[in-house]
This record gives C-alpha cells, sequence and structure tokens, in this order.
C-alpha cells in the first residue's frame, strides 16, 4: 500500500504531532522490516511518501528529535525503529479510524492485579494545586492515595484504547522550582461499585502496563481489597466524540 495516507485532520488537533510525521511513520511500516529493524533510505522514503530527498531526510530527522524512532546510518542504508511513543501514535490512529469505520461499544472494561506501589501517586494527588481541579472537574477530592493495578497484556491493548478518548485534563503546575505534569482522567466505575476516575500522570516512572486509580474514598477498605485481587474498571463512553 504506497503513497501517503490522507485522514481527517481532526485526528491531530490539539496535539504535538504532525500528519507529515505520521505520514512518514505510515510510509516506514510499509517498508519491509528485518528483526524490527526497517531498512530503508531517504530516496525509498521519498518515492513511497511523493515528497522530496531532503523533505524525507527533515522527516526523519523531526520523528528522531520528537523521539518517534531511532535510526543509524551505514554504507547500506538507514536502519530505523519505530519506539514505543512511535508506535503508540500508530495505535492511536489505528483506534481512531476502528472507531469512524466500526460500531463501537459504549463501555470499555479494563482489569488489572493490586499490587502495593511507593506512595508516588498519594504524593501526586495530595498536592492542593491538583486537588482543586480533581473536585472541580470529576465532582470529589480524592483519597489520599492511589490504587495501584498491574495490566496483563491483553488489558494493555484495552488501554491504549481509552486513551485515543479524550480525557478530563488536570492541568500541572509549578511548585517551589519544582514542575508538575498534566494528569489525564479517565472516569470510571471499580469493581462495579464506586465511582473514581483512572488516571494517568505525565511524570511518573511507571511504565503502560501500570494504572493509577483515585475515589473519593479508600478503595482498599471499601471493596475489602489485598494485594493480588482483581480489579476491574468500567469505562462508560462517549462514542460521539472524535478521537
Amino acid at each position: 500500500m504506497d503513497g501517503k495516507f490522507n485522514f481527517n485532520s481532526a485526528l491531530f488537533e490539539g496535539r504535538n504531532m504532525k500528519k507529515r510525521h505520521w505520514n512518514t511513520l505510515y510510509g516506514l511500516i510499509n517498508i519491509e522490516s528485518r528483526f524490527n529493524s526497517i531498512r530503508t533510505s531517504t530516496i525509498e522514503l521519498a518515492e513511497k511518501l511523493g515528497i522530496s530527498q531532503q523533505t524525507a531526510s527533515r522527516h526523519l530527522i523531526e520523528l528522531e528529535n520528537a523521539g518517534y524512532i531511532t535510526k543509524t546510518s551505514s554504507f547500506k542504508g538507514i536502519d530505523v525503529r519505530i519506539t514505543e511513543k512511535g508506535l503508540d501514535e500508530l495505535r492511536r490512529v489505528y483506534f481512531c479510524l476502528k472507531k469512524m469505520i466500526e460500531s463501537v461499544p459504549n463501555i470499555i472494561t479494563i482489569y488489572g492485579i493490586l499490587f502495593s506501589g511507593l506512595g508516588e501517586g498519594g504524593y501526586y494527588v495530595s498536592q492542593k494545586q491538583y486537588q482543586r481541579q480533581f473536585k472541580l472537574k470529576l465532582g470529589f477530592y480524592p483519597y489520599l492515595g492511589t490504587l495501584n493495578l498491574k495490566l496483563p497484556i491483553s488489558e494493555i491493548v484495552k488501554k491504549k484504547e481509552l486513551e485515543t478518548y479524550p480525557p478530563i485534563i488536570i492541568k500541572g503546575f509549578e511548585k517551589q522550582n519544582r514542575l508538575f505534569g498534566d494528569v489525564r482522567c479517565y472516569p470510571t466505575i471499580i469493581n462495579h461499585e464506586i465511582e473514581g476516575a483512572a488516571i494517568i500522570i505525565e511524570r511518573t516512572h511507571h511504565d503502560s502496563s501500570i494504572l493509577e486509580v483515585i475515589a473519593p474514598v479508600q478503595l482498599r477498605t471499601i471493596l475489602s481489597l489485598t494485594d493480588g485481587d482483581k480489579v476491574t474498571l468500567d469505562f462508560h463512553l462517549i462514542t460521539s466524540d472524535l478521537c
């Protein structure tokens, strides 16, 4: 499937990625890969995208600087690897297109296994600048701690799909020369009983397999939870929104 892929600009409104970057990523994954590495040249990529060699070279540099790819050059050409950040962007557009084409469920259900964290999430949500926004935008002050869930691979895929829906944004701030990033919130119902929200903190050490949950109550006590328990999250989606 050669050539440039054209799509609705709504997919990119409010995001850092430019349409030309996604076109280039799309062109890269249509080139034969070997051992997760894509061997190409600026000439081949330019022909596939219908752009000049100089423009193709600039796009690769921009993608690398933005963290979407890594690349190494040799006399044989350019070896490109799409990073996890780049793959996330490809998945996001894939899920957006899927929602436009197929019927979309009204609920995404994700489960994870409870484990004890290091208190990082609780420290973040306890900040007064966040607390005020939680109350205003989510309707509650969260208990000063997060429920930490470890997601199986199948549930990580669902989490990626969830992230294509518009979140409630809790804006970051600066405090005592320290930056606190934005927090993306997805309202949810925990174990079919308690209303709360899954949160994705911009500045965190957790990888994509971890999902943190907040609620106005201490979930471990109210739901009689201990480490190793399975916790279910139901997300009611607004299917009319574009990605």
